[in-house]
């Protein structure tokens, strides 16, 4: 990102902020971190990232399109060119059929264009944070190098 002069902005909600935290951990980050928001209520993610009450209703807050919108946000209420967005079931409670703890939607934007996918990270509450956090970097990180 430095030698593009891109900067990076989080939008995350089961993670809390541990993303942006992993990001500011490192010596420099102020060099291609530029903001996080951390939107972990419906109305947060409408408010701070743009995405539209209708579609949350429609999907749920834990979803393709949900996760998309908030790449997308992130980008547009930030002076960053590069996103990473999550939001999922952490538990212990909160999870479903269609959505058991453990299911985070994770979404990137790169360049311009936006990238999804569905994990389910197993364990508790902690574990899925971490795992989300870690493999939401992981991906940016290969996503970067392919561009």
């Amino acid at each position: 990102m430095l030698a593009r002069g891109w900067m990076l902005a989080t939008a995350e909600s089961c993670t809390g902020g541990m993303i942006a935290a992993a990001c500011t951990d490192l010596a420099g980050s102020s060099q291609w971190f530029e903001r996080g928001f951390v939107t972990y209520s419906n109305a947060a993610k409408t408010e701070m990232l743009g995405v539209p009450a209708a579609l949350i209703e429609a999907h749920g807050a834990v979803s393709e399109p949900v996760a998309r919108a908030m790449a997308e946000g992130a980008v547009a209420h930030s002076r960053a060119q590069v996103s990473v967005a999550v939001t999922g079931v952490a538990g212990p409670t909160g999870g479903s059929a269609e959505k058991p703890v453990g299911t985070v939607w994770l979404a990137w934007g790169v360049d311009g264009q936006i990238y999804s996918e569905l994990r389910h990270f197993p364990g508790h509450r902690a574990a899925v944070r971490t795992a989300t956090a870690r493999h939401a970097l992981t991906r940016l990180i290969q996503l970067l190098r392919k561009g």
